[in-house]
């Protein structure tokens, strides 16, 4: 398989560059309202296993998931099943998402948001505040180091925490004062294989005082358990859930079994 991300990165950049034509910054910014945001990294923590149930229609790797999906029919239940947050795909051509998933999502429920998707541009964080989020998730392999700085810095200030994902240790670096969660994930971006050891290679040699989140590749019961035991408090679940008739139903039964 080509290099996915590369492709999903060049085609953000004119995605982004199309937003700013028709809505500048600056008048975006005059769409945001103060609110409560919720702290993900706290409702992860306050639970055994902090699963982040993640709302998703499709894949580069898998193709369509759950094409039918509605946000009204998942997120409800999302949130009565035991989930510490919601992840929400906001991208269109790759995941089949959308920033009005997200802001639907924030109307029916009360427990934490995160906008998933391949944020390049603090124009991004600005949406994500606007659209009801609580924290956007960092690609580092996506970006530079600087440029992942100056997003996270910008995104504490509109009130939004970070969610850093890292695939390989010489990622470590990456980590800055302004991020405290930091998601190790199992997918390799380029190839789209996941494997939970990835996360089980990395666990140690992550920084005390940090949340550590897992994602991708999550089938079981004993995957939670077996990184629960290795220090990580998240557990970003997407094709595990979606995959199945009830979304809602599998993650209460998962949780249930922890």
């Amino acid at each position: 398989m080509t290099d996915i991300l590369t492709e999903i990165i060049a085609n953000k950049r004119i995605e982004v560059a199309e937003a700013k034509k028709r809505l500048p910054q600056a008048e975006l910014e005059a769409q945001l309202q103060p609110r409560q945001y919720l702290s993900m990294r706290q409702s992860i923590e306050a639970k055994p296993y902090g699963i982040i149930a993640e709302f998703k229609r499709r894949s580069p790797s898998k193709g369509w998931i759950h094409p039918d999906a509605q946000v009204e029919d998942i997120a409800p239940l999302y949130e009565t099943g035991g989930a510490a947050a919601m992840s929400v795909l906001t991208d269109s051509k790759f995941f089949g998402g959308s920033l009005d998933d997200l802001q639907q999502a924030r109307s029916l429920i009360n427990i934490p948001i995160l906008r998933k998707d391949f944020i390049i541009d603090e124009y991004q964080l600005v949406e994500a505040a606007v659209a009801g989020a609580d924290a956007v998730l960092l690609i580092a392999s996506a970006l530079t180091q600087e440029e992942c700085a100056d997003l996270a810095k910008k995104a504490k200030e509109l009130g939004l925490e970070v969610l850093l994902e890292i695939h390989k240790p010489s990622e470590l670096p990456y980590i800055t004062p302004d991020i405290k969660m930091v998601g190790v994930n199992n997918r390799n971006l380029g190839t789209f294989h996941t494997d939970v050891e990835n996360s089980l290679k990395i666990a140690e040699q992550l920084p005390q005082g940090i949340t550590l989140i897992t994602e991708s590749g999550i089938r079981s019961v004993e995957d939670v358990r077996r990184l629960g035991k290795a220090g990580f408090r998240g557990f970003l679940i997407g094709e595990m859930l979606m995959k199945t008739a009830d979304p809602g139903d599998t993650l209460s039964k998962l949780v249930n079994s922890l």
